[in-house]
């Protein structure tokens, strides 16, 4: 299958402000980059890409003065099958991780591990070592947090995800990613798009979304404790420790998102 991802979003600057921005379909996909959602500003300024320590593609702007309008517009091939699943993935001591791995296995600014410890070993102890206990640990999140928009903050942690109940899905990911840390499973916080493909209607608003991958049997899997069931059409844009790794835009000066839009959708 063929799918369109993009964005469009609108700030108003009151003077020029320099911006980082982690925005393009990550380097992993780039075999099945039909066309290339590129970054475009409007009005035009120099756009300098980088890596950052992850990986990520990354770009840096300094937007003037005024209205600035950030966009992309690409299209994607997919297999247009779901996730998959690899119910036999095995958990590896510490001592055997990949010395790559290991960073994913410390707290983190929204993922404290040093107070989520006790609760997570005290729920997931006897759950099945490997796949098991990470879908166990999605089982539960899934369960804990109530979702909806109106429960978004900037500045909450997976702990007060986990005391509140209740968040959006940068929330299930990085409660998730706190807990799999505490039992000793690297994981890693991911940002995409993710449309509404094989999904029942009502459809919620275009967003970009957030999910996880756990290191396990040898590799990285996907995981999405918001959904918590395979999805079509997941593409990934970046990864890190959490959400202040890779977040989509960062400012550096006062500013007002005027406007936001994101699609996914399939092309016919």
């Amino acid at each position: 299958m063929k799918i369109r991802v993009g964005f469009e979003m609108l700030y108003e600057f009151p003077h020029p402000t320099p911006m980082i921005m982690v925005l393009g379909t990550h380097f992993t996909r780039a075999s099945d980059i039909i066309v290339p959602d590129f970054l475009t500003t409007s009005p035009s300024v120099p756009i300098t890409p980088y890596r950052d320590m992850f990986g990520n593609w990354c770009s840096r702007i300094v937007a003037p003065a005024g209205r600035m309008r950030l966009s992309a517009d690409g299209v994607v091939q997919d297999s247009g099958l779901p996730d998959p699943v690899f119910a036999s993935a095995y958990q590896h001591a510490v001592e055997d991780l990949p010395a790559e791995t290991l960073v994913y296995l410390l707290g983190s600014r929204y993922c404290e591990t040093d107070r989520l410890s006790e609760t997570a070993w005290q729920l997931f102890e006897k759950a099945a070592p490997g796949w098991g206990r990470v879908q166990a640990i999605c089982d539960f999140v899934h369960r804990h947090i109530a979702f909806g928009y109106e429960h978004a903050r900037a500045t909450k942690t997976a702990f007060e995800a986990y005391q509140e109940g209740r968040g959006v899905c940068r929330d299930y990911a990085h409660l998730a990613v706190a807990f799999c840390r505490c039992m000793n499973i690297p994981a890693r916080y991911c940002t995409g798009y993710l449309g509404d493909m094989g999904t029942l209607p009502p459809y919620g608003p275009g967003d970009f979304a957030g999910w996880f991958e756990a290191y396990l049997g040898g590799r990285w899997h996907t995981f999405d404790p918001r959904n918590n069931v395979p999805r079509i059409g997941r593409i990934l844009i970046a990864q890190g420790r959490d959400a202040a790794d890779v977040p989509i835009t960062q400012t550096f000066g006062p500013n007002t998102l005027l406007s936001f839009k994101v699609w996914t959708d399939e092309v016919a």
